[in-house]
């Protein structure tokens, strides 16, 4: 029997005080998914989550007495918040689908352990440990787990037919936990469901698909993807682009200490083309900051690696310095990838970087005169100020922002006799 006693968040006095509070009176309650998963996978524990023979009702009633807040979260699904020296507990009843549609499921409660596992995802998410624990397998992980094999439960259409964003969390956990290539029959059902992502919400989907671009490296999740056809189906853009930026891109990442960043690894595969851009911000509703991040990225121009510091500078204050460094960074990841034996790809990588690091030290220059200064000088209220001010700003910038205010004065003064 494989046992997690020794683990550190399982000796935590807070997860203590729940097993008691649902194992008193014929209770039980099991932690379950991700905590069990990433202590036998050797990873980091976050969240952890309880299943419980007891209904809502019961676990807020028990709460009440033993004095532990609880935090009614999703009652109608069956999780109750348990709130334990600041620490949160999610404590779900055991559950099974009555009627499903492929984006939501009725559940009813009830005390069957295996019932409850067989309605889970992916094995390794249906691992349980009890309170002595002792991990309980119902459907095969630990064998899954130890081959880093993910592997819906049972019948792999009937369980994506469930829910289909359940073909992005194959390959969000294949990238995050499996090796290999992905189980067959797993591929099968999401192939086949490809078409029917459509019918999910933007929200959902690009949700999930930031979650997978935020792995160590999504580059294996992405190319079986784009083999079975799921790729396309979200992300048309990437249909003419392809992946091949990706493994240059997370080799750079890893090389210089690049946080993995899932938009950084979205332009990767996509086009820097405004309007398709825009359009898929639409389509799958991304947030403001992210869609600024990919308009930022089109409208930025392509770098020339051979420019002068001061000439750069002068790029960065016209343009802005986040697309450029977008730019640069895709620029660099691919000029590193042709590098091993290239010396003119090595030179221009060297080039790139020190632009990028240009950029990222980079803080835009305050211009020392404003349109009031402008009409100081004669010009009228009107679209002359605003040419006149620019014709005063391109001076400054062309001389590399070296002119303080009373030689901008003066030259406005030139300008306006």
């Amino acid at each position: 029997m494989t046992n997690l006693g020794h683990e550190s968040w399982f000796k935590d006095p807070a997860l203590k005080r729940v097993f008691s509070l649902l194992d008193a009176d014929g209770g039980e309650g099991r932690v379950v998914g991700g905590a069990v998963r990433n202590s036998l996978m050797g990873l980091p524990v976050s969240d952890i989550d309880v299943a419980t023979t007891l209904t809502p009702e019961q676990v807020i009633e028990r709460a009440a007495t033993a004095a532990i807040k609880a935090v009614p979260t999703g009652v109608a699904h069956g999780t109750v918040t348990l709130v334990i020296d600041g620490r949160p507990f999610e404590v779900t009843t055991l559950r099974a689908d009555i009627e499903t549609d492929g984006r939501r499921a009725k559940v009813a409660f009830n005390s069957n352990w295996q019932t409850d596992a067989e309605r889970r995802d992916l094995t390794i998410n249906a691992l349980y440990v009890d309170s002595k624990g002792d991990v309980i397998d119902l459907v095969g992980g630990l064998a899954d787990i130890e081959k880093r094999n993910i592997r819906f439960i049972g019948d792999a259409a009937t369980r994506v037919s469930e829910d289909y964003l359940r073909v992005l969390r194959f390959f969000r956990f294949f990238a995050y936990y499996g090796s290999g290539r992905p189980d067959a029959d797993g591929l099968r059902a999401c192939a086949s469901a490809r078409a029917k992502l459509k019918t999910l919400s933007a929200e959902r989907v690009w949700s999930e698909m930031r979650k997978l671009l935020g792995a160590v490296d999504p580059g294996r999740a992405l190319l079986w993807m784009r083999q079975v056809g799921v790729l396309t189906e979200i992300l048309p853009e990437t249909e003419k682009w392809g992946i091949d930026t990706i493994p240059a891109l997370i080799s750079t990442e890893a090389a210089l200490g690049w946080k993995p960043d899932p938009l950084l690894r979205l332009a990767a595969i996509i086009p820097p083309d405004a309007d398709r851009l825009e359009n898929m911000a639409t389509r799958l509703k991304l947030a403001n900051a992210e869609a600024s991040y990919f308009k930022a990225w089109a409208k930025a121009p392509v770098v020339n690696d051979e420019l002068s510091s001061a000439s750069f500078a002068r790029l960065l204050y016209r343009n802005g310095a986040d697309g450029i460094k977008t730019r640069l960074k895709l620029a660099l990841a691919t000029a590193r990838g042709k590098a091993e034996g290239d010396m003119q790809e090595m030179a221009r990588s060297a080039r790139l970087g020190k632009l990028l690091a240009l950029a990222e030290d980079w803080k835009k220059p305050q211009f020392p005169i404003n349109g009031s200064d402008v009409m100081d000088a004669g010009v009228p209220v009107g679209k002359q100020v605003g040419e006149t001010l620019s014709a005063v700003e391109n001076f400054w910038v062309d001389e590399n922002f070296v002119p303080d205010r009373a030689a901008l004065l003066a030259r406005l003064g030139e300008l306006t006799k």
